[in-house]
């Protein structure tokens, strides 16, 4: 049995989602750990509510995941963590992610803009 890689819009997010300097920074931080999001933006650099926007963008690309928790003194801290993912980009599973995308079809023109 063969275990199909992520579908084609799984993986425009996570790769979208690795794009970004910032976080990728945040996914190799966490690589084997977990941590809290004080500490992590220090260590990294970047205010919190900035931290919070690419965390928000790295869970729902499903390459991480957050929990909160409460510290001895009673405080709400939420710590997160790198999923179990693995991407291995070769041809055939970009091709194979590529028949499963609901998005725009290239060949089709732009899709239409929704209205504001």
């Amino acid at each position: 049995m063969t275990v199909s890689g992520p579908t084609g819009d799984d993986l425009v997010e996570m790769l979208a989602a690795l794009a970004n300097p910032i976080r990728l920074r945040i996914v190799a931080t966490l690589a084997g750990r977990r941590d809290y999001v004080s500490h992590l933006a220090r260590e990294i650099g970047v205010s919190r509510p900035l931290l919070h926007m690419h965390l928000r963008r790295l869970e729902a690309a499903g390459l991480i995941v957050g929990q909160l928790e409460l510290s001895e003194d009673g405080k709400a801290m939420k710590f997160y963590e790198v999923t179990d993912f693995n991407l291995h980009l070769t041809a055939s599973a970009v091709a194979e992610a590529a028949q499963t995308l609901t998005g725009p079809d290239p060949a089709k023109g732009p899709a239409p803009k929704e209205p504001t």
